[in-house]
């Protein structure tokens, strides 16, 4: 390792990509220098258009169960009519379009088409009770809403009091408006994207936070060009496939590298199949693919895995929650090459904040930073640490952000004044700049008053060979506190008892708080939130539900 010191900068050099410092005095760690590919004044919109004239024959999409092939041309074109259609109802640059749906054939036409308008989107999980369908399009107010016919009516209710045209992209129910019909508008003559009002600090698309407590936020992402920032080794040559819709950041990723990079796309509108995920592999010769932890478990618990033909992939990414070192290893194991990389980002970001491509090297780390971003580490006390030191994630990307769509309280929780993200996950920074997350803030437990996270008796449940999954929480009681308890996954055809997991974290935990004392169970599946991470307080509900019933 090489360390050179220029006032007041420790410059990192070492065998590890990508490229950091780290400013000791500040204790600070910063990624590269961002490289503009692209004019900075180009919106995403403008890329996406011109990018799409530029290869006008190569196939843009191939959806797997619609079974309907896209070139770029014609995506363009229907992305240009759908575009023409919103101009011809009058919206305007400050208006929303809400969306509710899966990765069908015309969705990214949608999608496109917002862009090349400047008008932000809304997309909700299909999940979304009416309730929260309600309160989340109460904040934001769309004028437009593109949702699938299954979702029809609970959008329909949920909107009744607004005044909003609804479009259904699949399972069309009787008087609905279809995509078909808007696909019929004539493209606007001469038609080109609209200059963005507020330049590249103008919203593109607003999310939803996980939402494991209480209703979403609706989070907006910036036109900023930081969510390409970990993209650019993409080339026409890749084959793009996630099983996530526009509701997660990882969609929403997906989509915007696909037109910019002119990569072909594969899409679905199932709900993930293990199986069917190793088929699409096989089949169209995926090379990037970016999945929750919950689906490598399930891969890696198909019967038919260690027979499929990964070999194409060679980005395999994910994120979103944490994978045991178990089940990283053995799909490390199925791939042709050193392409499992962990990444880490959140919704309000906009962005993967840092990414690990030395998996044998440190398999238990999110990486270092991807250029454009910086991090410290802070005490509750707020006091910046160093090297090793544990504390809060802080992050600042130096770009804009809306913050949270008519939530101006939650959105200075969020981001400080100094434009520094307060992620709530603690984790801490090793002396050859690998980021670690160790658990959310809000997860910590207590037993007879000694804090513990159950991130650290998940790590020990996950060595058990038989252990797909795990989710730990706290039961309380009243004379110990928080009891930890567990949630568990075993593999298929497995004889693994609960007992068995109690005994196995006795037998490796010396420390009595850190134990199972109250219990575990074995589940088919753990229970997630509709953006698909683990929801602690459903899985906590679920055991309390067995345990009282037994």
């Amino acid at each position: 390792m090489k360390i050179e010191t220029a006032r007041k900068t420790t410059i990192v050099r070492m065998p590890f990509q990508p490229a950091i410092s780290y400013d000791s005095d500040l204790k600070v760690w910063s990624g590269d220098q961002v490289t503009h590919y692209f004019d900075p004044h180009l919106s995403i919109g403008d890329i996406i258009f011109h990018e799409m004239r530029r290869h006008p024959k190569l196939i843009a999409q191939i959806s797997a169960t619609e079974n309907t092939v896209l070139t770029r041309g014609e995506l363009h074109a229907n992305s240009m009519r759908v575009a023409s259609y919103m101009r011809s109802l009058g919206l305007l640059q400050s208006d929303v379009v809400g969306i509710i749906a899966r990765n069908t054939t015309h969705i990214f036409a949608v999608t496109y088409a917002c862009f090349f308008n400047g008008i932000a989107f809304h997309s909700l999980n299909i999940a979304y009770e009416q309730n929260t369908i309600e309160k989340l399009f109460d904040i934001t107010k769309p004028k437009l809403i593109f949702c699938d016919g299954d979702e029809f009516e609970k959008v329909r209710a949920a909107t009744a009091h607004q005044n909003v045209k609804i479009i259904t992209m699949r399972n069309h129910p009787s008087g609905s408006i279809t995509i078909d019909q808007v696909l019929a508008t004539p493209i606007e003559d001469n038609f080109l994207p609209s200059q963005l009002e507020q330049g590249n600090d103008q919203t593109l698309a607003i999310l939803c936070s996980s939402g494991t407590t209480g209703i979403p936020k609706a989070v907006t992402i910036t036109n900023s060009r930081q969510i390409l920032a970990a993209s650019f080794r993409l080339t026409t040559e890749d084959v793009q496939f996630t099983q996530s819709t526009l509701d997660w950041i990882t969609g929403l990723l997906t989509t915007v590298t696909s037109g910019v990079f002119s990569t072909k796309r594969i899409i679905a509108d199932n709900a993930f199949d293990a199986a069917f995920f190793m088929r699409l592999v096989e089949e169209y010769k995926i090379t990037w693919t970016i999945q929750a932890p919950a689906h490598m478990a399930m891969m890696v618990n198909c019967a038919s895995f260690d027979t499929s033909d990964l070999s194409s992939i060679r980005y395999y990414l994910f994120g979103g929650s944490r994978a045991s070192v178990e089940t990283q290893h053995l799909i490390r194991n199925r791939l042709s090459s050193n392409c499992l990389h962990f990444a880490y980002g959140f919704t309000e970001l906009g962005a993967m904040a840092s990414m690990n491509f030395h998996f044998d090297d440190k398999p238990n780390s999110v990486g270092r930073l991807v250029s454009g971003i910086k991090l410290k580490v802070v005490s509750e006390q707020g006091e910046s640490l160093g090297p090793d030191e544990l504390g809060e994630i802080c992050i600042q990307n130096g770009q804009y952000w809306a913050g949270y769509y008519g939530n101006p309280a939650e959105t200075h929780l969020m981001r400080d004044s100094h434009l520094w993200f307060h992620s709530g996950d603690l984790g801490y920074v090793d002396d050859d700049g690998f980021l670690y997350i160790v658990e959310r803030k809000k997860d910590m437990l207590k037993y007879q008053n000694i804090m513990y996270y159950p991130n650290e008796i998940e790590s020990v449940i996950s060595e058990m060979p038989d252990v797909v999954e795990v989710c730990v929480f706290g039961v309380w009681d009243q004379i110990y506190g928080d009891e930890a308890a567990a949630a568990v996954v075993k593999k298929q055809g497995s004889s693994l008892k609960a007992q068995d997991v109690v005994d196995y974290v006795a037998d490796h935990t010396k420390a009595k708080y850190k134990q199972l004392n109250g219990g575990a169970i074995i589940v088919e599946d753990l229970k997630r939130s509709p953006n698909g991470k683990t929801n602690r307080m459903a899985n906590k509900a679920h055991f309390l539900e067995v345990k009282n019933s037994s």
